[in-house]
Formats: C-alpha cells, structure tokens, sequence
C-alpha cells in the first residue's frame, strides 16, 4: 500500500468515526450502534472505500495497542465498592465461563455449522462482553450504580480470559499444542504472567506519577502513562503473547488505587484517548465484514445467536445471581446486556487469516458468524438498552435506591448477604 493511500484510509476511517459520534449526539441513537454502522458504509460491505488488511501486520499491533489503551482506562476506573457487587462480578465470570463456553460449542456446531474445533475457538472469541461497547452504552444511558460497574468489570474480566484461551485453542487446532495440560498451562502462565507483569508495571508508573507534582504537569503525566503502557503492552506479547490484555487492565488498577498518583487528573484524558481508540477501530474493524462471509451462514447462524443472547446469557446470569440481593429487574437487565466489541473483531479477523493459511475449513464460517454476533447483539442490544433500563426503573437519573448498594452505606448497620458456598 502507498503512503497516500494510507493516509486516506486512516482519514476515511477517523472521519466516519466522527460523524458518527456526531450523529450520535445529535440524535440520541447508541454511538456504537452508529460507529458499527459508519464501518459497514465505508467497507467491504458498502462503499469498498476502506480494507483494513491492507495494512497488514500493522493491523494486529495498531488494534493492539489501542484496545490495550481502552483496557488499562477501564482498569483505572474499575470501582467495586462492596463485597456483594465483587460477589457479583465473580460469580458471573465463573459461571459465564462454564455455561458459555460448553453452550456456545454446541450451538456454533449443532446451528451454525462450525467443526468441532472450529466451533471451541468460536465459543471463546465471543466469551467476553465487550468494555469497548459497553462502557459508552452504560455512560450514555446513565444506567445506575452499580449495574454499570458490574458489566464493566464483567467485561475486563473476561476480555483477556476469553482472548488467551481462544488463540490457545487456535494453537491447539493448529498443532502448536499439544493436548488439554499444555492449553491449561498455557492459559495459566500467559494469565498469570500478564497479571503479574501488570502489577509491576502499574506500582513503576504510580511511583513515577507520584513525583510529578506540579498541577501544570497533567501532559508530562499523559505522556508518561502512554510510554509505560504501550511499552508494557510489547513486552508482554513478545514473552507471552495475548498476555498484554490482563496486564494492561492490571496496570490499570493498580495505578488507580495508589494514594498521590494524581490518577484523578488522568482520567479524564485517558477516557478520552479511550474514546478516539474506540471511534477508530470500530469502523476500522467492521469495515472488515463481507456480506459475503455473512449469507452462507443463514438462518443457523442468526439462530445460533439468537440461542447466545436469549437462552445462554440469561441462564448463566440467573444461575450465578441466585442468593444475591438482586431483583427480578436488575437480573433481567444484567442477563439481556451482553455485546460483543472490538477486542472479539480484531480477535476473529487475525484467527481467521492464520486458519485460511493453514488450509483449516471454516475459517471463513468463523469469521462470519463473529461478525453476526458483534452486528446482533451491538444492533439489538444498543438500541433497546437505553428503552429497557427506563422500562425497569433502572436509569441512574432516577435515584432510585439500589439494594446492591446498601452494603457499602453508613446510614445503616446492617449488611446485605455475601454469596457464601452454601448459597
């Protein structure tokens, strides 16, 4: 590809993101909704005006990079006051990661067609409930505390989990593992080793943050941050690859948590370098998708799903909210709002370039149905969230009393029950 023509993908990408956060404001309508959208017009699905493989292996490391960005923000903001609301978080991840991945298998085989193998690696990508997507949709509903919380740390739980297990999976359908001990040592080492990789990280800045005091020196701060994170992010996937999703959302933390780190001053910059990452790979991403890719799926693929977001989703949230101080309301909103973002594009698009070249059938099957979940579950739940959280009582607007909240109150001495093992 020539610079120029370069250029003009970058700037054809950038200014359909824009207009559609333009749009966005000027109509109320769910920005990613318009961002998902504004990438299908300009790619191989619209206008043919942007392909994002022309950029190669740049692709892998600029999604990177970027998604590392919108993770460690999302780890800077991560607010879990309460043991039920961390009970909560807990207990859906776990229950998620069990029911999810065994559900969405069978589905993505039985409905949708997919191998075996194929379908696994499948099941994982679409595991996570994307911060990218709903981190803007929580903000611009004004869902309230702590049901917002509880979806974002849900999501910067599962991202890293279900990307290291998908390309251990991928590794494993490929032949570069070999049998179920090496997937689980891989997934514990890359984990681990990115957890731990990230708290280091996260204590270096924090400590570094802390000597810059002056209240003019928000930009050196800036600066600092972006250099220690993106540094961060390479060294992990040149040790442990995928491992710099969960060290960048643990960077995060810690760096939000020390005392006199000035990370309140930070975030409103990081949320909005957060927010440009977010405007830039969404159409970049969906401009991808190839109706092409999307009609041999049919019917099996809408209702395969359809099977994720109304039966598999909302059993697992039920099951793992039973002895919680939740209402019927509260789960049935929980169990509805669940897309799928960035991190399951980028994901889908590198694994299925790396299983055409290997000769693997259904590579493009896989990508396929990727795309059709992110496009159903970003277009129908972007546009009924807002409408039913309002139905529900649930908008942060009307300060209702949230019983998840009791337990972090000083007004009373009594404590809301925290999940125990006898339920």
């Amino acid at each position: 590809m020539t610079p120029e023509r370069l250029g003009l993908l970058w700037g054809i990408t950038v200014f359909a993101g824009a207009g559609a956060r333009l749009l966005a404001v000027l109509t109320g309508l769910p920005g990613v909704v318009l961002l998902l959208l504004s990438g299908l017009l300009i790619g191989r699905s619209g206008l043919g005006l942007v392909e994002p493989l022309d950029l190669g292996q740049g692709l892998e490391i600029i999604v990177g990079l970027l998604v590392s960005l919108v993770l460690f923000d999302g780890g800077l903001n991560l607010r879990l006051p309460g043991d039920t609301i961390k009970a909560t978080v807990l207990r859906i991840s776990l229950i998620r990661l069990v029911v999810s991945l065994s559900s969405v298998l069978l589905a993505a085989h039985w409905l949708a067609g997919l191998g075996w193998s194929v379908a696994a690696v499948y099941s994982a990508i679409v595991l996570a409930t994307g911060p990218t997507v709903v981190t803007p949709l929580v903000q611009q509903i004004r869902l309230a505390s702590p049901l917002g919380d509880v979806l974002e740390a849900e999501g910067l739980v599962l991202e890293p989990i279900g990307a290291v297990l998908a390309l251990l999976l991928l590794e494993l359908l490929l032949g570069d593992l070999h049998g179920w001990k090496e997937l689980a040592f891989g997934l514990l080492a890359r984990l681990g080793g990115g957890v731990i990789i990230g708290l280091f990280a996260g204590w270096i800045l924090s400590e570094a943050l802390r000597r810059v005091r002056s209240e003019d020196s928000v930009g050196i701060r800036l600066q600092i941050t972006i250099g220690v994170l993106f540094l961060l992010y390479g060294v992990c996937e040149w040790l442990l690859p995928e491992s710099g999703l969960p060290a960048s959302v643990a960077a995060g933390v810690v760096v939000g948590r020390r005392p006199a780190t000035g990370a309140d001053k930070l975030d409103q910059l990081i949320r909005e370098l957060a927010q440009l990452a977010i405007t830039m790979l969404f159409p970049l991403l969906a401009a991808d998708v190839s109706w092409g890719e999307l009609s041999p799926l049919g019917w099996g693929g809408v209702t395969c799903v359809l099977v994720l977001m109304l039966v598999v989703r909302p059993v697992a949230v039920s099951l793992a909210t039973i002895g919680l101080p939740l209402d019927l309301r509260q789960r049935l909103f929980l169990g509805w709002l669940a897309p799928r973002g960035i991190v399951t594009a980028a994901v889908a698009s590198l694994f299925s370039i790396r299983l055409e070249q290997a000769g693997v059938l259904g590579a493009g099957r896989l990508q396929g149905l990727v795309f059709l979940t992110i496009l159903m579950t970003v277009g129908i739940q972007g546009l009924t969230a807002q409408p039913l959280a309002k139905a529900f009582g649930l908008l942060a607007l009307e300060k209702q009393e949230d019983p998840l909240e009791q337990d972090n109150s000083e007004d009373t001495n009594q404590s809301l029950p925290v999940f125990t093992d006898s339920g």
